[in-house]
């Protein structure tokens, strides 16, 4: 049945508009208390309403922008290129969302996430605008600072590895439509470890700060600095005419970089080792010009000059053939390649043989017995020298005890260290294995050269001092052809000392090298120290060591180094 009563018809109608009034406040609540900023503009994009929000993120208040278009939140130059943007993209779906670069009242930028939705009447046409946006200022940092952390080295800020790439693809491909070269410098600080050894990591990091200031202010502005790692840096120069203008600034970097450093009031002084590769004659890809950069540096380091190396395609013959030397050296111990020889050592008052030298040999199936030259520093580089050292040692041990085993007359066998080895459990290692072959102490002698004294003296005064508790003899190697200084003699607790075959080769004819020879063999005697003269070649140079007083020989005058059994026979024939 119809409802006609008047009264109840405008009840109804009451009630209807009160609900519709509610629900325009509960809208009007909504469209206030939501937490992204809300911005409704008319047809011209005059702004109509904005909410709380929208004051607190912009910092303009509501009442301020009553009738401006939202485009006071746009730079002047943004503003007809986003219009047409968001023109094109709400399309027919009424509907644009991305991200905008807004500015705030105070001129701050503010980066957001923006959703624009157009009200249309029921024609289709636009009659309002719906501009919502959040802040995305804590992202947009998040996204740098993993940016950083993906691309850039953290001490330094410099570009990393990975960047250096991006960055030097981007060089090479424009190279390639100018015709033009680009130049790529490895660069390697000399002996940095000793630094980080003397100073600590701390102040050794501080250095690489500055050295990488100094890069980067001796550069173009175009050019490209990175760090790789460690004290490696890389150098990418662009727009080069000549190649040889890579190696002026090669130069240049050098000269800069020998400038002192300053630590604690100590003047440091720094080299460093650049090879340099050049687009397109040493490659024409990023990895095969920091590739041959980086050959090109270690023949830098070798040559030792302080100048830089430009790359040649020779070079990557030999680095070629020290990866397999290095692959060979790796397997040499497992297969059994290594073998020990013995040089003897005569003393010249008695006559006998009171100790050898033990030199490590390399018998490869494929090429033969390889020189100590050629395959020693390889060890050294890749850290296979601590392994060998370690085999030279305990092999050594060995023999002492068979010679013992055997009644032959007791003997001091020395062996080479080298700076690679040095450590604070060295002792201990060493000791070991004096104690599992179960042979005197003093029956094994350690010979260091001079250069390795000037490079952590107190680590290696504390570890000589193990190694004399213990009982172990120590000899200064090659003595007068590194640093000399007296104080080491006082310092360290040595108990030989051998004269270097430099000095010995022109004695008694030259009168410099038969002075040298005096002064080290009186020098000695004064200290307290026995003292060997090696590289002894003919009946002469016995003679004249043998009246300086030195106390005793090694060298192809007595004998060539021997293989275990010769040495035991010849030894037997000597001292019966």
């Amino acid at each position: 049945m119809a409802i006609t009563d008047p009264a109840i018809t405008s009840c109804l109608d009451l009630a209807q508009q009160l609900a519709a009034t509610e629900q325009l406040r509960v809208q009007a609540r909504i469209f206030e208390r939501n937490e992204q900023a809300v911005v409704v503009t008319d047809n011209d994009e005059r702004i109509l309403a904005s909410n709380q929000a929208f004051t607190r993120l912009t910092g303009y208040a509501s009442g301020e922008v009553l009738g401006k278009t939202a485009a006071i939140l746009l730079t002047q130059g943004e503003r007809s290129l986003l219009r047409a943007k968001i023109c094109d993209g709400l399309g027919s779906d009424g509907e644009w969302s991305g991200e905008l670069d807004f500015r705030r009242a105070n001129g701050d930028a503010l980066p957001v996430w923006a959703v624009i939705v157009a009200a249309r009447d029921p024609d289709g046409k636009a009659g309002s605008y719906w501009l919502v946006f959040s802040d995305m200022t804590e992202r947009k940092e998040s996204e740098r600072q993993i940016y950083r952390l993906a691309y850039y080295d953290s001490l330094t800020a410099l570009p990393n590895r990975d960047l250096f790439r991006l960055l030097l693809d981007k060089l090479l491909s424009a190279a390639q439509r100018r015709h033009t070269h680009v130049a790529v410098l490895f660069l390697d600080l000399d002996r940095f470890k000793h630094i980080v050894d003397s100073f600590g990591h701390t102040q050794a990091d501080s250095i690489l700060q500055e050295v990488s200031s100094r890069l980067a202010a001796t550069l173009r502005e175009q050019d490209i600095v990175a760090r790789l790692g460690g004290d490696e840096f890389v150098v990418a120069l662009p727009d080069l005419i000549r190649r040889e203008q890579a190696g002026q600034v090669a130069r240049k970097v050098l000269a800069r970089l020998a400038e002192p450093f300053f630590l604690e009031r100590h003047e440091i002084l720094l080299s460093a080792s650049i090879g340099i590769s050049v687009f397109p004659e040493d490659g024409r890809d990023t990895e095969s010009l920091l590739k041959n950069a980086e050959v090109a540096m270690y023949r830098a380091k070798k040559r030792g000059s302080n100048s830089p190396v430009f790359y040649s395609q020779e070079m990557n013959q030999r680095s070629f053939e020290q990866l397999k030397l290095e692959g060979g050296l790796r397997r040499a111990s497992e297969r059994g390649e290594f073998h020990l020889v013995y040089q003897p050592q005569l003393d010249l008052v008695s006559g006998c043989i009171t100790g050898a030298e033990a030199l490590l040999r390399w018998q490869h199936p494929d090429h033969g017995l390889i020189p100590p030259a050629e395959f020693i520093p390889v060890a050294e580089e890749t850290g296979l020298i601590n392994p060998i050292g370690e085999w030279v040692i305990d092999t050594a041990c060995r023999q002492i005890r068979e010679w013992q085993d055997s009644g032959l007359p007791g003997v001091r066998v020395a062996v080479n260290l080298s700076a690679s080895q040095f450590s604070a459990s060295l002792p201990k290692k060493v000791v070991g294995i004096i104690t599992r072959h179960g042979i005197p102490s003093d029956s094994l002698d350690l010979e260091i050269t001079e250069s390795m004294l000037m490079h952590s003296a107190d680590s290696v005064v504390a570890m000589m001092r193990a190694f004399g508790a213990a009982g172990v003899l120590m000899t200064l190697d090659d003595f007068g052809t590194g640093y000399s200084s007296l104080s080491y003699l006082k310092r360290f607790p040595i108990d030989h000392l051998k004269i270097d075959q430099s000095f010995v080769r022109g004695i008694p004819g030259d009168r410099d090298d038969s002075a040298i020879a005096r002064a080290i063999i009186g020098m000695a005697q004064h200290l307290r120290l026995s003292v060997i003269a090696e590289g002894v070649e003919t009946a002469s140079q016995m003679e004249f060591l043998r009246g300086a007083g030195c106390d005793g020989i090694q060298g192809y005058y007595f004998s060539r180094p021997l293989v275990a059994g010769d040495f035991a026979e010849l030894l037997l024939q000597t001292n019966q």
